[in-house]
This record gives structure tokens, sequence and C-alpha cells, in this order.
């Protein structure tokens, strides 16, 4: 099994979220199995040598971790995920083995 990082862009204005359709979603995750783990994405800053500037990627909301065989497999466990229901986009990254 390979792991994957579901980044959960910010919905365009207008469109929200199904009602309740998180617990659900991430219930469907865990019986399968999928899940690895996942949060909500807060304020920060982007650091450097040169210091820190308030400059992050702010359309990034959440993410959720989960393992799949193949990122095609990865790709269908985005059925039923609230951003993609509501019509916004949710990044698909696999996490490379070192």
């Amino acid at each position: 099994m390979n792991d994957y990082l579901f980044l959960t862009h910010r919905l365009p204005q207008g469109p929200s979220e199904p009602e309740g359709a998180w617990p659900s979603y991430l219930d469907r995750l865990r019986r399968t199995g999928h899940f690895s783990g996942g949060s909500a994405i807060g304020g920060g800053l982007s650091v450097s040598r040169s210091g820190t500037t308030p400059d992050t990627s702010s359309h990034l909301t959440g993410y959720i971790r989960v393992s799949a065989d193949s990122i095609d497999e990865a790709c269908k466990l985005l059925e039923g995920h609230p951003v993609i229901e509501a019509g916004g986009t949710v990044e698909v990254r696999e996490l490379p083995r070192d």
C-alpha cells in the first residue's frame, strides 16, 4: 500500500459543503481501513532563512491521509468527499517512500 494526501482547496464563493457530510465520509474511510489521519489547516507563516512572511498557501484548508494500492484507487476514495460534492477541488499527492 502507498500513502496519499488529499489536500482540500478552499471552495469558491457560493457553494458550500453539504450539512453533516464530513462525519459520514470520514467514517466510511475508517471502516474501509484507508484512513490514516487528517485535519483542518489553520493560519500560519512561511519561514525561510531570511525570515518569515505572511505568504502561505491560503487556498489549502485541510488534508486527509489515506492508504491505497494506487493513485487511481486513492482517487476513487474521493467519492462522497464533501468538497468534491460541493463542486470544489482536492489535490491528490503521493507520499513517496524514502
